[in-house]
């Protein structure tokens, strides 16, 4: 028989089918008791000034809620809106895979769930930005054939654009987790801003430490030194978490990276350490088609 010919399939994101599957149109009804219903809803970043309307009112009609929040004091306003508001933060534990623990938060939150109830997670900055759990619980509940909602807040990176001055569209942005530049071989565009997250516990995927060592950091300093000077500075950022604080924004030189007090909960900006460059062969190709008129013709026909 002649060889079967290997035909190529095309790289299918491992998470497509969990984006298809999300509901477009229909949202949880908030006061259907017929049986239990899911939202993961965002707190915000500043304690009491971000939460919007439609989160307050998930966390309202929830009959239990639990909550990941960024510190206690946080949680002790939460329970102002309900009596029945249980801290995940007891499952972290030095030395303990943080996966173990976002799997416990998720099966915390579907007992609940399968019990009937209408179980609100909430968590702080946007629920879906660099938290793992919400997401998987609400996979699990619509694969299990219940409502599941994702209600937004004001992320970490809201706050960084407005406290640092930083539109993205000027010179484009790119944002990664900094564990993932030393552990794959990602394209960094350094004519743009570069944005650096939980660079405080970068190589710390599993093991459940609450800080990395400067070795670790040293490593980010050359990785990025084949893009940018060790001159370059850059912006250690961390944004207000209660009303009385301000954001802070510290200037350092790149090659002070990793030995530089860093938190977990800062972030690292790397301005643009170069101009944009044009693009001269598609310059040429746009300004043929602006002389050959085909907008003006896409326009007409528009209108036809």
């Amino acid at each position: 028989m002649p060889a079967r010919l290997a035909i190529a399939r095309p790289w299918r994101h491992p998470d497509l089918s969990y984006y298809r599957a999300m509901p477009t149109i229909t949202l949880p009804s908030l006061n259907d008791t017929r049986r239990g219903s899911l939202s993961c809803v965002g707190l915000g970043m500043t304690l009491g000034s971000h939460l919007t309307p439609l989160a307050r009112s998930h966390i309202a009609q929830a009959d239990v809620v639990f909550a990941a929040l960024s510190n206690y004091i946080v949680e002790e306003w939460l329970k102002r809106m309900h009596p029945d508001v249980r801290s995940l933060l007891p499952y972290y534990a030095e030395g303990k895979p943080r996966m173990k623990t976002y799997r416990e938060w998720v099966a915390l939150m579907m007992d609940e769930l399968r019990a009937g109830k209408r179980v609100c997670g909430v968590f702080y900055g946007h629920p879906g930005i660099f938290a793992w759990s919400p997401h998987k619980v609400i996979e699990q509940a619509r694969a299990e054939g219940y409502e599941a909602h994702m209600e937004p807040g004001i992320s970490a990176e809201d706050c960084l654009y407005a406290d640092l001055g930083i539109d993205p569209g000027r010179y484009g942005c790119q944002h990664f987790e900094a564990s993932q530049l030393l552990y794959y071989e990602r394209r960094i565009d350094s004519t743009g801003y570069l944005v650096l997250w939980q660079v405080g516990v970068i190589g710390n995927r599993s093991v459940g430490r609450f800080e990395a060592g400067s070795s670790y950091r040293q490593l980010l300093v050359e990785l990025l030194s084949r893009d940018y000077p060790l001159d370059h500075e850059i912006i250690i950022y961390r944004g207000a978490v209660l009303p009385i604080e301000r954001p802070r924004a510290r200037h350092v030189a790149l090659r002070d990276l990793a030995e530089v007090p860093l938190t977990a909960e800062e972030t690292v900006v790397l301005p643009p350490a170069e101009p944009l460059k044009i693009n001269s062969a598609f310059k040429q190709r746009l300004d043929a088609l602006e002389k050959a008129g085909v907008w003006d013709e896409r326009q007409t026909d528009s209108v036809a």
